[in-house]
This record gives C-alpha cells, sequence and structure tokens, in this order.
C-alpha cells in the first residue's frame, strides 16, 4: 500500500474535533429531513492514521470492472442493496466486499450532502474513521480494488497539491472541479468532491473551497482560475 507526503497533519482526528465533526454532520442532516432526496449509491469515505499522521484512505478501481468507472480513484460504496437500512449500512456494506473491513456504525461520525455522479444519480457519502492502518487487516477484493493507497491530510492541505479543472458547455463555462496532485495517482471527479468536502469539515481555518460544485440538473458557474 502506497502513501504519500509524509508529514504532520495536527489533531484532525482528536476526540475533540471528531465531537466538533459529529455535530456538523448532525446539524446539517437535520437541516435536509423533510425535502431531501433518496441515494441510489453510497462510499465510505475513510479517515484513518499512518504511523500517528492522519489521512485519507483510497483504492484504485479495478480494471476487470470495465465501464466509465474503471481504473478510477474511489473510495470504497456502490449502488444501494433493497436490503440496506439507509446510507450508512450500504457503505458499510461495499467496505467490507471492497476491503474485507467489517467497522461497526460507531466508527461513523456522520452523512456529508449528497452529491450526483455523472449519470445524475444522488451519491452519500458517509464519514467514518478507521482508526490506525496498522491496527487493520485489510483483504482487497481483486475483481474490484487494484490498489490501496493513503494521502496524508496535511497533503492534501497543501496548495501545491489541490488544483483545478473548469469545464465548458455549449454557452461557456460550466462548472469547475477540484483535482489532488502529487500522490501515487491523481484524486479527481466526485472522488475530489467528496475530499474537498472532508477537508473543509475537518480544517475550516486552513482549507478554503476554490471551486463550486454543480447542483443536480443544473450548470454551476466557476470561480477562480485555474492551476
Amino acid at each position: 500500500m502506497a502513501e504519500a507526503g509524509a508529514d504532520g497533519g495536527g489533531g484532525f482526528l482528536s476526540s475533540g474535533s471528531e465531537q466538533r465533526c459529529r455535530e456538523r454532520l448532525a446539524a446539517a442532516a437535520g437541516g435536509r429531513r423533510g425535502g431531501a432526496a433518496v441515494a441510489a449509491a453510497a462510499v465510505l469515505v475513510p479517515l484513518c492514521s499512518v504511523r500517528g499522521r492522519p489521512a485519507l484512505l483510497f483504492t484504485l478501481r479495478s480494471r476487470r470492472l470495465g465501464g466509465p468507472h474503471s481504473g478510477d480513484v474511489s473510495f470504497p460504496g456502490g449502488r444501494r442493496d433493497p436490503a440496506d437500512g439507509d446510507a450508512v449500512a450500504t457503505a458499510l456494506r461495499e467496505t467490507r466486499e471492497e476491503l474485507g473491513l467489517a467497522l461497526g456504525p460507531p466508527s461513523v461520525w456522520g452523512q456529508l450532502r449528497l452529491l450526483p455522479d455523472r449519470q445524475g444519480q444522488m451519491v452519500a457519502p458517509v464519514v467514518a474513521n478507521l482508526g490506525p492502518l496498522e491496527d487493520l487487516t485489510l483483504t482487497p477484493n481483486p475483481d474490484e480494488v487494484e490498489e490501496v493507497f493513503t494521502l496524508p491530510l496535511a497533503h492534501l492541505l497543501r496548495e501545491e497539491n489541490q488544483g483545478y479543472t473548469h469545464f465548458r458547455t455549449a454557452g461557456g463555462y460550466g462548472y469547475t472541479l477540484p483535482v489532488f496532485l502529487n500522490g501515487p495517482h491523481k484524486v479527481w471527479g466526485l472522488t475530489a468532491i467528496i475530499t474537498e468536502l472532508t477537508l473543509e469539515l475537518l480544517a475550516p481555518g486552513r482549507y478554503r473551497r476554490k471551486t463550486h460544485v454543480p447542483a443536480r440538473g443544473s450548470s454551476a458557474q466557476p470561480k477562480g482560475g485555474s492551476t
């Protein structure tokens, strides 16, 4: 398993940080109740520590899968099963199937806002803390996962590792999406958007979003330039 950017990461996974993040996620979830869309899929956003440094864990989707997501950097996740009680159940089940990692609900901090994938279906990002990676045994399913790697939060927070891309529509600029660079693999697409929202949650004083995430079925205006 590869690791990049081995430098300090502060107290992002401390009990105080966890409590603050749980409260923010719960408050946001409360505000979404009533008119919230039902997620068609869910992913786990796996916080962890590597040799004491807070990090995010990513997977590289197996090329055996085929289709548009083959070979992409991603988080563990997939489509909701009829037997899943909610998005958390989907994320935990998919993590178990992809990485052989059985997590309990106490590991889950909460859910970020729903985001549309390339097909316009809504995906629920579920934030959870795996704890020290050295204490875990991962058994990636080769039919679904080609590689597992981590990026320290300190690496993701450095500006030289942050970029963003403007996308055009027939009328000009359509929207701007983030990209995270200089790791084992480039983090882009929906995974980069979720990474950006996670950094905002964990480090509100250190990370400022440079992009604007398009709403479902609408075109968003870009902010800033490109790198």
